[in-house]
């Protein structure tokens, strides 16, 4: 069919222009193979660890001009160090992950390809355990993980990403490319992940807790609390739900990938540490638990 033989096209000059003939002929199969036209590109990433680390660079200078990092040096450095020993347990870390707060109250959490991650100060606010807090942060370093980003960005631009109009070895192509997203908005709507991508984010997630030392269930926990918050105010979370679409299934499967580890001793669930960070952010002005009956644990503690 034409599609096809549009495919073997793109693939030719990708082929001229980054040099990637070996990488291009198990594409081609891949491609070719794929059942039906419109499945063909929902899972492909042929963006090398270089393509994505200069997007993902780009892509957060855009997003840096347009919101306000929190700079209290004892917050961020806290959640850098949770972050990053996560990442030296998940399945990719042989890439520089920056993760960083944003000052706002809004609770949502995103990575961006290449290993940025930016996690709202609103969403620490609402975390009521550290393994909370690490189940979100474990989510989002597998989406990285699983590329999902990289993917994302194949897919919704096609053949122009095919062709090699971008590459971590031409600067102008990602800015380019970057600037067509127009700013925050399109970058986030452009990292709207499929269930299959956020179901597949929650497995890794849960692992990476578990080799972190972390207690796993608090991926689940995290995830209960946000649909008990959308069920008595929807909307509350448009935003995260928006990037993150939550649902009880994901809830179960994790539950359920937890319940079939073997059991294992001394996994944190919480930390002095993380209770200090928390009672150093200023308070949410419309905090989405402040409703919520019998909410001890999620209120902040206060040291006396």
């Amino acid at each position: 069919m034409k599609f096809h033989a549009l495919i073997r096209h793109a693939l030719a000059g990708l082929s001229r222009f980054l040099s990637l003939k070996p990488a291009v002929a198990s594409i081609s199969l891949l491609l070719l193979t794929a059942s039906g036209c419109g499945s063909a590109f929902q899972n492909i990433n042929i963006l090398s660890d270089a393509d994505e680390i200069a997007l993902g660079r780009e892509f957060s200078r855009q997003i840096e001009r347009e919101v306000r990092l929190y700079t209290d040096p004892e917050v961020v450095r806290y959640i850098d160090e949770l972050g990053q020993t996560l990442v030296r347990h998940s399945t990719r870390s042989n890439i520089t992950y920056y993760i960083k707060v944003v000052d706002t109250d809004e609770v949502n959490a995103f990575a961006l390809p290449g290993g940025y991650l930016y996690i709202n100060r609103g969403l620490i606010s609402i975390a009521g355990t550290e393994s909370e807090l690490a189940g979100v942060i474990g989510h989002e370093i597998g989406h990285v993980a699983a590329r999902h980003g990289a993917k994302a960005l194949t897919r919704q631009l096609g053949l122009e990403v095919i062709l090699g109009m971008i590459s971590g070895r031409n600067p102008t192509g990602v800015r380019r490319v970057a600037s067509q997203l127009a700013g925050v908005g399109g970058i986030l709507s452009m990292l709207h992940h499929s269930r299959q991508a956020e179901r597949e984010a929650d497995a890794l997630a849960v692992v990476n807790l578990r080799e972190a030392g972390y207690d796993p269930g608090g991926v689940t926990v995290f995830f209960e609390k946000l649909l008990e918050i959308n069920d008595r105010e929807p909307g509350a979370l448009a935003s995260l739900f928006a990037t993150h679409p939550a649902s009880r299934e994901r809830v179960e499967n994790t539950r359920k990938q937890i319940a079939a580890l073997p059991a294992l001793e001394g996994l944190v669930t919480d930390s002095e540490r993380f209770r200090q960070i928390k009672n150093q952010l200023p308070p949410l002005e419309d905090n989405p638990l402040k409703n919520k009956k019998n909410d001890k644990e999620e209120q902040p503690v206060r040291e006396h």
